[in-house]
């Protein structure tokens, strides 16, 4: 997109800062790959100085070295989640159709760890016939590396357009294969979290299992997306968004902001339907979302 059409770093901290008087005391950096960025220092220091509960940031690895990794710390990055789909090497680059090899993504996931930035959590999204397989080898990937493995069911956001439900794993098909070689405790998870959680009887390490088809949390979700372009978004599986930039740019309150970001959560859908045969795919991607 022209970079007329996105948010300028100066922005994004303004609407940052407009969320904290709402309340919001999470924030995290997604993609595409933010590493990728050429402000991201800037804007993580900004948003390090507001005093936030937890900022985080979802990344591929692919740029993570032990210098960046503790400069983000030092400057307020809090922690950070990895995508994996695959243990694999002979099926990553068909699974992510990108060309990080599977060792640089690892040793990003222990780079980050050791740098402080904690709990790391590792997404991978989990495909009938396509990384099934791998469940337990996921939960001894988490205990083995002390990182938070989350599993995720296959939602309809793919661009391929490929998801049926019948490519879905479900929560309890995991939990099943994990349990037949991984002995697991069941946490105390709290209202609003997105992830049934898991810690190992013995060892370090967690699972979460992110159940969206199965078991949707959207009575409890509490989150909204801010998009490159300035729109906000309730929902991943909603077409309804509204764009925030024109309001920023033409000179819009403070309050304005508020009022605005105030009506958009409260836009957010009951559900999304998926599994149902009335289920209509949002028309975009995750690709054109935001990772």
């Amino acid at each position: 997109m022209p970079k007329t059409q996105l948010l300028t770093l100066n922005e994004y901290i303004r609407l940052i800062e407009v969320g904290i008087s709402l309340g919001v005391t999470k924030v995290r950096i997604t993609g595409g790959e933010p590493t990728l960025y050429p402000q991201l220092d800037e804007l993580l220091f900004a948003l390090g100085e507001l005093g936030l509960e937890d900022l985080a940031m979802t990344t591929n690895g692919s740029q993570l070295t032990p210098a960046i990794a503790k400069r983000w710390k030092t400057i307020g990055l809090n922690r950070i989640t990895v995508s994996l789909d695959t243990l694999r090497s002979d099926r990553k680059d068909a699974i992510t159709r990108a060309h990080t090899p599977l060792d640089t993504v690892i040793r990003a996931i222990d780079i980050a760890r050791d740098a402080g930035l904690k709990p790391v959590k590792v997404n991978a999204v989990m495909m009938r016939g396509v990384n099934d397989d791998e469940v337990s080898d996921f939960a001894e990937f988490a205990r083995v590396h002390g990182i938070d493995m989350r599993l995720i069911e296959f939602m309809a956001l793919d661009g391929r357009r490929a998801w049926s439900m019948d490519k879905v794993v479900s929560a309890t098909k995991m939990l099943e294969n994990i349990r037949r070689t991984h002995d697991i405790i069941r946490e105390e998870d709290p209202p609003s979290s997105t992830s049934i959680n898991y810690r190992f009887k013995e060892g370090e390490g967690r699972i979460g299992i992110i159940a969206s088809v199965t078991r949707s949390f959207c009575g409890a979700c509490d989150r909204l997306r801010i998009m490159a372009d300035g729109t906000v978004r309730p929902c991943l599986f909603s077409d309804d968004e509204w764009c925030l930039r024109s309001l920023l740019r033409d000179g819009a309150s403070n309050d304005d902001l508020r009022t605005f970001i105030t009506n958009a959560a409260w836009a957010k859908s009951a559900g999304h339907g998926m599994g149902r045969s009335d289920f209509v795919h949002p028309e975009k991607t995750m690709s054109t979302i935001g990772g």
